[in-house]
């Protein structure tokens, strides 16, 4: 049986306790620190952690034959519309199905993926070659990011969230998609955005629904964090309401 762990902390006695008894107990080699896993590169130093999927990364764009392309600064256009009947049917449905996957995927390390490949995964049975060209742009975003990661740092174990909901943005069925961060101190720790499945008639409606969302994934981390036995401080989660120019803040305290 294979085994394979990382073990952290800040007690080197603890640590090398847990180690002598999972030897004793399987059948263990140690590798020492942690530098690539699962496709994740992993950079330690005396500030923390990064963690990045840069060679990933390169193999999807090689996988489009993008490894030459022009990288350009945003991941998609904003006021592109996809509809199905903007064009034909892409040729190659295998390659985008392939390659929003992978994107997806990437979205491990790169939360900053997350809302535009939400755009792109709807078109998955019958992509056309719009869909393609938006695809095709986040991937030459990519390109020029190729650095990109998460990093690590010590802090406190504060929970706290931000949550967002673009009401009515999709023009086919008209739904709204929310995202929602959550950051343990000052690192992210989970995000996501996705489209919610019901029609809402306002967009305080949709914020709302979007902070309901948010507050049942602070909920969970939170029971999580007590079952480590980790103490965490009152969460205040952050909903944005744009109003005449201004952003308002929704504070939810739980």
């Amino acid at each position: 049986m294979l085994i394979i762990s990382y073990v952290t902390g800040n007690d080197s006695a603890i640590i090398a306790y847990l180690l002598q008894q999972m030897h004793k107990a399987f059948s263990m080699k140690e590798l020492g620190s942690l530098s690539y896993f699962l496709g994740i590169s992993v950079h330690s130093d005396e500030h923390g952690y990064f963690l990045s999927r840069a060679k990933y990364a390169a193999a999807l764009l090689h996988k489009a034959g993008l490894q030459d392309c022009k990288p350009c600064s945003f991941p998609m256009v904003v006021k592109t519309v996809c509809s199905a009947a903007d064009s034909l049917p892409f040729a190659q449905p295998f390659l985008y199905r392939s390659l929003v996957g992978g994107l997806q995927y990437l979205t491990i390390t790169r939360p900053d993926l997350s809302y535009a490949i939400n755009q792109v995964c709807p078109f998955m049975h019958l992509p056309t070659n719009a869909h393609f060209q938006v695809v095709k742009r986040l991937l030459r975003y990519v390109k020029g990011t190729l650095s990109h990661g998460l990093s690590f740092i010590p802090s406190p174990f504060d929970l706290s969230a931000f949550s967002d909901s673009n009401w009515g943005s999709d023009s086919l069925d008209r739904k709204s998609t929310f995202s929602y961060c959550v950051y343990l101190g000052s690192n992210l720790i989970s995000w996501s955005a996705k489209k919610q499945a019901t029609i809402y008639r306002s967009s305080t409606e949709a914020e709302y629904r979007a902070l309901a969302h948010t507050i049942a994934e602070l909920t969970w981390i939170q029971q999580l964090l007590k079952d480590f036995r980790v103490s965490s401080s009152t969460i205040p989660a952050i909903c944005y309401r744009f109003i005449f120019h201004d952003f308002v803040w929704l504070w939810v305290v739980i």
